[in-house]
């Protein structure tokens, strides 16, 4: 039932993952999910294992699908904001990694830089996971990827579209995510804003071994036209305020509405990893709509944390 190669091992980017460990994780997940919904939402996997929970930015969904997940298999876990921890005084990440080892079994970290996780990963012997980093957010792009099957069955007939700031942790994820399992994905972002060329390298790499395909594209109406799933995320995330003015005048034009979303296939669906900023990334009656499943997508966090950490930690 577990994912039996990722026990004791780091998770900090979708490219951590092997394809066939990918689909198995997604797979764990529907499984917990048909378990949940028929009664058994309490699963005694961790054997009371303890989970240490870092978090130096706000979280709603992260924050709580990974509470939830890790007292629903079976274990405990502490919620340590930075200002909490000796981090806050500036003790070094090395440090902090070399004590947790000694009291936790695992951690989860929701960081600024990808580089404390980095470290963090480098001096704990224990298993680290990336709760979101301003490079990459798997376990969002587990919810999606699973979110995508749930209503579409079959990647590789799939189009999606992310529309915004192709640069974003969310759309890094989910092209690795998507070009993994096959799927098309074209990222409509300006001059700018594209993604980190390596991972973007990584991602057409795994379209060609897939049978997927990646593009960039400037005009969003390229990216929606005859689209299967729409998606897009903030333009401004946690850490960004400064650069609030000058990010929506470069996305303006990228905003998704009922104009752009004309464009797709009729019974297309849209996604958000939420917070949504209505108005700005997306309008209310998108968000609103009868093909938003930004609700269902919410959910599945819960589901594919559990997949996680009961295949890491168990």
């Amino acid at each position: 039932m577990f994912v039996n190669s990722l026990r004791n091992r780091d998770l900090l980017s979708i490219a951590d993952l092997s394809v066939e460990e990918l689909r198995s994780l997604i797979d764990l997940s529907f499984k917990l999910k048909e378990l949940y919904y028929n009664g058994l939402k309490y699963l005694n996997i961790l054997n009371g294992k303890i989970v240490a929970l870092i978090f130096e930015k706000h979280s709603t969904r992260t924050r709580i699908s990974l509470q939830v997940a890790i007292e629903q298999i079976g274990g405990r876990s502490l919620y340590l904001s930075s200002q909490e921890l000796q981090l806050a005084r500036g003790e070094p990440i090395k440090d902090t990694a070399r004590v947790l080892d000694r009291y936790v079994d695992g951690v989860a970290a929701r960081v600024y830089s990808h580089k404390s996780l980095l470290e963090l990963a480098e001096y704990a012997k224990i298993p680290v996971i990336n709760a979101l980093s301003d490079f990459e957010h798997p376990l969002q792009a587990l919810a999606d990827v699973m979110t995508i099957l749930e209503f579409k069955k079959d990647m590789k007939k799939v189009k999606v579209a992310f529309v915004g700031d192709g640069r974003d942790n969310v759309a890094h994820s989910l092209m690795l995510a998507v070009t993994m399992l096959g799927g098309s994905i074209y990222i409509a972002t300006p001059v700018g804003y594209e993604p980190d060329a390596r991972l973007y390298s990584i991602a057409k790499d795994y379209a060609e071994k897939s049978g997927g395909y990646i593009a960039i594209v400037r005009n969003p109406v390229e990216a929606v036209k005859d689209a299967d799933v729409i998606y897009t995320d903030v333009w401004v995330s946690m850490g960004q305020e400064a650069e609030r003015d000058k990010r929506i005048r470069d996305l303006k034009e990228y905003q998704v509405n009922k104009e752009l979303v004309a464009y797709a296939k009729k019974d297309y669906i849209f996604m958000h990893c939420l917070p949504a900023h209505r108005g700005e990334e997306v309008t209310e009656d998108v968000i609103e709509s009868p093909n938003s499943v930004v609700w269902q997508q919410a959910e599945n966090r819960l589901h594919t944390a559990k997949a996680v950490i009961a295949s890491i930690l168990r």
